[in-house]
């Protein structure tokens, strides 16, 4: 057993059950690594496990995202050696001074990115990453629309379509977040609300063609309007359901919108192998290293003041990722 401090969830409930101290990590095992732990990414999926909305075993300790040094490995492991950079996206109990990650889902961090943003982009980016080149491949002249286009994911989005020679439309619910849409790229910015007709808006800024591709992570909102926005054999890319699930509907209407591709990925169907994650984050850490890729951290705290982050977070007193620190 290796001794460590870290962060957990007594029972089910608000901020006040999450407890700091010491916890009993077991040694590496087959395919395993143990990593010191420099920071932690924190998620709204770790509220809603700990306050049980999820179902989840009490105590356990909270957290999935992270980045490190590597301090020991199990049996097996050979692409890793004690002292290399690492960041993860799916290692439970990462509020933690150090966490068991699987070696096959470690990432390589490059020396010129701190352990900071190296730990708040995982999920995000690696969720940007596979719409645009794996849910469908953005390439050079398409245009996109990406609703919530200020939000973390919505952001980088932006960015690699960009990057990628694509054209973006992005929705917003303030001006605020329009600004921050346009600065990372975004050609056409709207607000959507009471009154918008975001399907006719986007077919008057595409000249009544449409897009390409939508990109949705809202869901039961503003799924028609997708469906509707859709250029005739476009793809229609549903990765989330921040208003609600889509309810059941008929498949026919995929036809009579114009032969529409329409997919429900997730992140686990696309980091299947070591491989296919190595090429995924490659990607992300480069446009952070040479530019092209801007991703701040919105706050961090330390890792004893959990409680407190993931007061300020269900608050939203933050805007962006919020990280602890070890």
């Amino acid at each position: 057993m290796v001794e460590a401090f870290g962060v957990r969830a007594l029972r089910a409930g608000g901020p006040e059950v999450l407890e700091y101290g010491p916890l009993d990590i077991a040694d590496p095992g087959p395919g395993e690594i143990l990593v010191d732990v420099r920071a932690a990414g924190i998620n709204f999926i770790d509220t809603y496990r700990r306050a049980g909305v999820y179902p989840m075993d009490y105590p356990h300790t909270v957290g999935s995202e992270g980045s490190g040094v590597v301090a020991a490995v199990g049996e097996g492991v050979t692409r890793w050696s004690v002292g290399d950079r690492v960041a993860w996206h799916d290692a439970p109990g990462s509020y933690a001074t150090r966490a068991i990650v699987r070696a096959d889902m470690a990432m390589s961090v490059p020396e010129g990115v701190d352990f900071e943003t190296a730990a708040a982009l995982p999920l995000q980016g690696l969720t940007a990453q596979y719409l645009v080149t794996g849910s469908h491949r953005v390439e050079a002249g398409q245009t996109a629309l990406v609703h919530a286009a200020a939000g973390g994911v919505g952001l980088l989005l932006t960015q690699l379509i960009t990057r990628l020679g694509g054209r973006v439309i992005g929705t917003v619910s303030t001006e605020e977040k329009a600004e921050l849409a346009r600065a990372a790229g975004a050609d056409e910015v709207f607000l959507y609300g009471d009154g918008v007709d975001v399907a006719q808006t986007v077919r008057d800024l595409t000249d009544g063609r449409g897009v390409d591709v939508a990109y949705d992570g809202v869901g039961k909102d503003t799924f028609d309007a997708s469906l509707s926005a859709t250029a005739v054999r476009g793809s229609l890319v549903l990765f989330g359901g921040a208003s609600g699930q889509v309810p059941p509907f008929d498949i026919q209407r995929l036809n009579s919108a114009g032969g529409i591709f329409l997919s429900r990925p997730s992140l686990a169907w696309f980091v299947r192998t070591p491989e296919e994650l190595a090429e995924r984050s490659a990607m992300l850490f480069d446009g952070l290293e040479n530019g092209w890729l801007d991703f701040r951290v919105g706050r961090s705290f330390p890792l004893a003041e959990a409680a407190e982050a993931h007061r300020a977070l269900e608050g939203r007193a933050t805007t962006g990722k919020v990280v602890l620190t070890v």
